[in-house]
């Protein structure tokens, strides 16, 4: 078979596509959490909605949301430096969750969630 024949360069094609068919696999979303992730997610925003910051943390992880991957692996990075303020374990936590997708959107969630029943409460 020539190198360059149309049969060589498909059966090329089907092996690379072979190769690299995981090399860009996501989890799906809905995947569930750890109790000590979902522990860790219900403090930040239990944090977030006593400080008043409901509404903005909210538009914040919105506008962020596709880039949380990004996020992800600048924590991983800048892990050693992180350390001297966080505890590494929870550095480590975060930059896991951050690599999920979905994560940002339950975070926003909880701080909905934790929002509503406190202003309803508020107002009782």
């Amino acid at each position: 078979m020539s190198p360059f024949s149309k049969g060589f360069l498909a059966h090329k094609l089907i092996g690379l596509k072979a190769r690299v068919k995981h090399a860009f696999a996501v989890e799906p979303d809905g995947q569930p959490l750890s109790p000590e992730d979902l522990a860790l997610l219900e403090r930040v925003a239990a944090t977030v909605v006593e400080r008043g910051m409901a509404t903005p943390a909210i538009l914040f992880l919105e506008s962020v949301g596709p880039m949380n991957f990004l996020g992800s692996q600048a924590l991983h990075f800048f892990t050693p430096i992180l350390e001297v303020v966080f505890a590494q374990r929870d550095v480590e936590r975060v930059a896991l969750l951050l690599e999920r997708r979905d994560t940002l959107s339950r975070l926003g969630a909880m701080i909905e969630n934790r929002a509503g029943a406190s202003g309803s409460a508020g107002r009782s």
